[in-house]
């Protein structure tokens, strides 16, 4: 495949037209379509990465579902957009339900103008003929470093999600009587060796929650937990419905009586729980039983104002800008929030 993959990110889902791609045949003129050879294999692979799938098929929706029921596949698509829309609208629409960037989605089509109208509305999402599907799971864009148990779990965590937020839209009452019924519990704890390549993970793939956007590889952070001068702190999130995974993740390097946040981030999976305001909290109060202060550490892009927001929530306060461009908050921790009645934190 001859794809231009300068500045490219990871690829997080593959979103399949399914007339001539996912089968052969076209479903609306023979209802005996058959799956292309050996595409089962391809959609079990990437899965096994932690790489999702989702559809953008124009098609009659119950029809199309009905078949790949028939052929045991269903419920490895999340969020399938199956109408007569344009692909672009479809694509935005996975996009959004998904909380990913358009970046991190390859689209997969064997028609040459639908593969350019989204590239023509979407330029950030990656288009490829439907010829080389068998060539997937060999492409770099889809071969993540580290296979973690989140990773093997990601599409059962989306698809508790898709409970949670069906039970949010029959729930009735108060918003945070919702949240208390989720029995969310976050657990936060120093992480260990065991923890790396998630930790790793996670720098590479958190965009939008993420404080200075810096990457740390394994052996970097092996040195930080190995380190008395630095800590990483890592978190868990569960409710009801299951694990979230691990979701949040905390680098701090430690000085006489300061501990300077340098990269704190969290999943957007979790952004509507205020898991962030919670993780800061924790650190706050952490670090006020030890007798230090506490700066943190801010680059602007164009993803992750809400992190900037959370920060304020938490009280810091911009003080000044450090190397780099980077803005330096402070927290006299005079003020700290308290944890929501509907969060339940256990710490290590």
């Amino acid at each position: 495949m001859k794809v231009a993959m300068k500045a490219r990110k990871e690829i997080k889902c593959v979103v399949w037209d399914l007339d001539n791609t996912i089968w052969e045949g076209i479903l609306l003129e023979n209802d005996n379509v058959r799956l292309r050879p050996g595409i089962i294999q391809v959609i079990e692979t990437l899965d096994a990465r932690g790489i999702l799938h989702s559809i953008a098929s124009k098609n009659n929706r119950d029809f199309a579902l009905e078949k790949l029921r028939e052929f045991g596949i269903a419920d490895y698509f999340l969020y399938p957009e199956i109408s007569w829309n344009a692909k672009s609208v479809s694509i935005e629409r996975i996009r959004k339900n998904l909380n990913l960037g358009k970046d991190r989605l390859l689209f997969i089509d064997d028609q040459r103008f639908e593969r350019d109208e989204v590239n023509f509305v979407h330029p950030e999402v990656l288009c490829l003929g439907a010829e080389d599907y068998m060539k997937l799971p060999e492409h770099p864009l889809l071969n993540p470093r580290f296979i973690t148990q989140d990773s093997r779990r990601r599409r059962i965590m989306y698809l508790d999600d898709q409970k949670r937020k069906h039970a949010e839209s029959e729930f009735i009452g108060p918003r945070t009587d919702y949240l208390a019924s989720l029995e969310l519990v976050l657990t936060i704890n120093n992480a260990e060796e065991i923890d790396l390549q998630r930790a790793e993970e996670l720098t590479m793939r958190t965009n939008q929650l993420n404080t200075t956007g810096k990457t740390y590889g394994y052996g970097e952070l092996k040195r930080m937990i190995d380190s008395d001068r630095h800590m990483i702190l890592i978190g868990e999130l569960i409710d009801k419905y299951g694990s979230f995974g691990k979701i949040g993740l905390a680098s701090i390097e430690k000085f006489d009586v300061l501990w300077n946040l340098r990269l704190f981030l969290m999943s957007c999976r979790v952004m509507a729980y205020g898991i962030g305001s919670v993780f800061l909290t924790y650190i706050l109060q952490k670090a006020k039983e030890e007798g230090n202060k506490v700066t943190a550490e801010f680059i602007h892009t164009d993803f992750n104002r809400m992190m900037y927001i959370t920060l304020k929530f938490s009280n810091f306060t911009e003080i000044g800008s450090g190397p780099g461009g980077n803005v330096i908050f402070e927290n006299d921790l005079s003020l700290i929030q308290k944890i929501p009645h509907y969060i339940k934190l256990r710490a290590g």
